[in-house]
């Protein structure tokens, strides 16, 4: 490996020299003449607080960015503990589903980081759809659900996959009756919901209250700790020195921190990167699905980065088995598909690869880096 030569090579005190290649003079500092980055010079420049540290690079046109922030710092879920009891009994019962067989943890698979492994999840009668199964740690700090942001709200997002005849494929109207005759699901709502139940609402099974649980629950699945999360707490020899020139190019030369800030890594937003398959066979024209507004055709919405080593295949459709493959398509810059006929030209839905993307010149020295940070998160 090439980090490993280069360590053995070093003085402990000296230098980890990676090429910087050609775009490193707008970095702050610690790059050698001979273009690479010194590693005792970054210990320094990340020793203090975050405050401190160099600012992100592709921030400027924005005024709500925020700095990264352990996962600690995110506000403790204040919701109640019997109802996320339920949810989470909820969560992994298969039979949720049509079939009695596909859980909500069928395509959310906590070993799996709360994603799927596969690029599509196979749902009712092993039907799959068109977008990959995205992670649902930290959902309940996103502002809107689902890649296209069609939901306001976990409880608004709860009934989709249950009703979608590619998923759980069972209608809403028959589940409560549904769970009502299942073992003790009727005396476990009542008690989860005994507040209601005293103010006079009745019905122990609900389509409101499976939702509501289902939320509560969901609002408890943070991501876990890991050593970046020490690293900004103040451990700052919890990043090895190729992990810390990583973290350096995350929010400098790669410009990451342009959509994926704050404690999640994700600025909510929404974004096209060049991957809406325009006219072919995986064409997917994103949140323009939901608003109609032909600005958002190809976009979609920022994924959190946390656990995102253990959360592949990536993108939104899952057609992304190789992290290190995606960070090469954002040093060149993403796909920028351009009309090849007069009726594309003309046409208001031919999708425009985001503004914010340009090419990197990242060296595969710091490609390397910039995978192996991205491991720690």
């Amino acid at each position: 490996m090439l980090f490993r030569r280069l360590l053995t090579a070093v003085a402990v005190p000296c230098a980890l020299s990676i090429a910087a290649g050609p775009a490193a003079a707008s970095a702050p500092s610690c790059s050698t003449p001979e273009g690479g980055w010194e590693a005792a010079c970054l210990r320094a420049l990340y020793a203090g607080d975050i405050g401190t540290w160099p600012r992100p690079h592709g921030i400027d046109e924005r005024t709500d960015w925020k700095e990264m922030a352990p996962i600690d710092s995110l506000a403790a879920d204040a919701g109640d503990e019997p109802r996320a009891r339920l949810g989470k009994r909820l969560f992994f019962d298969p039979r949720l589903s049509r079939s009695d067989q596909i859980s909500c943890a069928s395509c959310h698979r906590p070993e799996h980081g709360f994603a799927d492994s596969q690029a599509q999840s196979p749902g009712h009668e092993g039907r799959k759809g068109k977008r990959n199964a995205p992670t649902v740690l930290g959902a309940g700090h996103a502002s809107t659900l689902f890649w296209d942001g069609r939901a306001a709200s976990l409880e608004e997002q709860a009934a989709g996959p249950i009703a979608h005849p590619d998923e759980m494929a069972m209608p809403l109207d028959e589940l409560p009756a549904k769970l009502a005759g299942l073992d003790d699901y009727s005396a476990a709502f009542a008690r989860a919901f005994a507040g209601e139940a005293r103010a006079g609402n009745s019905g122990a099974v609900s389509l409101a209250r499976i939702a509501a649980a289902l939320a509560a629950y969901q609002r408890t699945l943070l991501p876990p700790a890991t050593r970046f999360d020490r690293f900004l707490a103040g451990e700052r020899d919890a990043l090895a020195a190729h992990e810390l020139v990583g973290l350096h190019l995350f929010r400098t030369k790669a410009r990451c921190m342009s959509c994926h800030d704050g404690a999640l890594l994700s600025d909510n937003r929404f974004h096209n990167l060049g991957l809406t398959w325009y006219g072919r066979e995986y064409e997917d024209l994103g949140r323009y699905e939901v608003t109609g507004d032909p600005a958002d055709v190809g976009r979609f919405r920022t994924p959190t980065l946390r656990q995102v080593g253990q959360t592949g295949p990536w993108m939104h459709n899952g057609r992304f088995p190789s992290l290190r493959g995606i960070l090469n398509m954002y040093n060149a810059g993403m796909p920028r598909p351009g009309p090849v006929t007069e009726a594309q030209a003309h046409d208001p839905l031919f999708p425009v690869t985001s503004e914010l993307l340009g090419t990197l010149h990242l060296t595969p020295a710091e490609l390397d880096a910039l995978e192996a940070f991205l491991r720690t998160l």
